[in-house]
C-alpha cells in the first residue's frame, strides 16, 4: 500500500491555517468576554461583604472573593504584623488565631470568616504592655531577623491552649491522661512554624517559661 506523505507546501498551509484560526479565536474571545461581564443578565458577583472582629474590633470589608485572610489583614486592614512568607501554608509566618484556634491565614479566604473572632500579633500585646509570651521571646532571644516571630508567638500561645484543652499530638504517649507540656510536645506542635535563623532552642525556652516548666 502506498503511504501518503504530505508535501512541504501542504504542511506550510496547514500551519498557516492553524495560526490564522487561533488568532481569530483569541480576537473573538477578547471581544466577547468584556461584553459578557457587563451584560445585565450576568449575575456573577466578584466581590463580597464580610464582617468579623479583629483584635476585639468589628471590621466590615468588601473584598474580592479570592482574597485570602492574610491579604485582607495586611492590605485592607493594614495589620502588617502578620507576615507573608511562603504563601503556601508551609512556613507558619502568617499564623493567626481564629476563635481561639491557630490557622495559616494564607490558606483561607476572608469571606469564609463571617462573624469570627480573629486575633493577630497586634492583639496580643503592645510594646508598653507585652503579652507574657512576647516578653519571654524577648528575654530568651527567641528570634533573630524577627520575620517569623509574629507567627511563632501566635502559634506558641495557641499551643499552650491546645495542651490545656487536652488535645493530643503525634508524640502524646498516653491519650487517656491529661496532655503535658514537654519539650517533645512543644517541638512537635511548633513544627509548622519555620525559623530560617534557627532560634528553635530559644523558642522552646520561651514557651517553657510561660508554661511554668523547665526547658
Amino acid at each position: 500500500m502506498e503511504q501518503f506523505m504530505p508535501s512541504q507546501t501542504q504542511l506550510e498551509l496547514s500551519r498557516r491555517d492553524l495560526l490564522i484560526s487561533s488568532a481569530a479565536t483569541i480576537a473573538v474571545t477578547a471581544a466577547v468576554a468584556p461584553a459578557a461581564a457587563q451584560s445585565p443578565g450576568n449575575d456573577m458577583a466578584y466581590t463580597s461583604k464580610v464582617s468579623f472582629a479583629v483584635n476585639g474590633e468589628k471590621r466590615d470589608l468588601e473584598v474580592d472573593n479570592r482574597t485570602s485572610l492574610l491579604d485582607a489583614l495586611r492590605e485592607h486592614l493594614h495589620l502588617t504584623g502578620t507576615k507573608k512568607g511562603c504563601d503556601h501554608g508551609q512556613c507558619g509566618a502568617c499564623t493567626v488565631m481564629v476563635d481561639g484556634h491557630r490557622i495559616n491565614s494564607c490558606l483561607t479566604l476572608a469571606v469564609m470568616h463571617e462573624g469570627d473572632q480573629i486575633t493577630t500579633i497586634e492583639g496580643l500585646g503592645q510594646p508598653e504592655n507585652l503579652h507574657p509570651m512576647q516578653a519571654a521571646f524577648v528575654k530568651h532571644d527567641g528570634f533573630q531577623c524577627g520575620y517569623c516571630t509574629p507567627g511563632q508567638i501566635c502559634s506558641s500561645v495557641a499551643v499552650l491552649e491546645e495542651i490545656k484543652a487536652n488535645i493530643p499530638s503525634h508524640v502524646t504517649g498516653d491519650l487517656t491522661a491529661q496532655a503535658a507540656v514537654t519539650a517533645a510536645e512543644i517541638r512537635e506542635r511548633m513544627s509548622g512554624n519555620i525559623c530560617r535563623c534557627g532560634a528553635y532552642s530559644n523558642i522552646i525556652d520561651a514557651i517553657s517559661e510561660v508554661a511554668g516548666i523547665k526547658a
